[in-house]
């Protein structure tokens, strides 16, 4: 990084946290095996950031940096709210920017699509850009959502329900807070549900076709 010319752009991808979960042989005995495989892995992981950020801080391009970290999908499974079907798909983003008034934690939803937005916000960039995320920093133009897939259900979240979609149509709408999506309200559907299954297959469309059309710059 000390050799990049600033402004710059880097990436790092990790997999200490991916099977099989191993560690490097000289960390061997310094971190507990703890419940599942991945749980040593994390505090490699916690560790080497740790060791990362100590000769960061010590770098003239640090106070002007913003550090992101996302993980890719989500892994070993501990903790039995993460077994339930919306949970499964939960990862952290958490972003960083020494000296920033921006401090806490923000639980509204969000997903990976959201990160560039967001940093472009942050950056006061104000040129047109394609994206389908939103800045995390907007709270008055823009509202949450998710969507992810199963590999054959795409699941929608926004407002006060889930929507889980066949490709087709809805099959199922969920109270937002019924991540094990339990109870069925499809056979109550309202104005707001409508509306989720209009969106869900709006982003849907527009994504497929900009993919196929090669139109994702605009």
């Amino acid at each position: 990084l000390d050799k990049k010319k600033s402004p710059f752009f880097a990436s790092v991808f990790t997999v200490s946290s991916h099977e099989p979960y191993v560690v490097p042989k000289k960390y061997k005995n310094k971190f507990r095996e703890g419940g599942v495989p991945i749980h040593k892995c994390a505090e490699y992981t916690d560790y080497s950031l740790k060791q990362f950020f100590n000769e960061a801080k010590k770098e003239a391009w640090f106070n002007n940096t913003i550090f992101v970290f996302v993980a890719d999908h989500c892994n070993q499974i501990y903790y039995d709210e993460f077994q339930k079907p919306i949970n499964r798909y939960a990862v952290p983003i958490i972003i960083y920017k020494p000296n920033s008034n921006l401090v806490g934690v923000n639980n509204d939803l969000a997903q990976q699509i959201d990160i560039y937005p967001t940093i472009l916000d942050m950056i006061g960039y104000k040129k047109p850009f394609r994206s389908w995320g939103r800045s995390l920093l907007d709270t008055k133009t823009s509202t949450p959502f998710v969507i992810n897939s199963t590999g054959t259900i795409y699941q929608f979240s926004r407002g006060n329900y889930i929507c889980t979609f066949d490709g087709t149509n809805a099959i199922g709408f969920y109270d937002k807070d019924d991540k094990a999506l339990k109870t069925n309200l499809i056979a109550h559907r309202n104005a707001e549900m409508n509306t989720l299954e209009l969106n869900c297959k709006a982003f849907i469309q527009d994504y497929m076709n900009r993919v196929v059309d090669q139109k994702l710059a605009n």
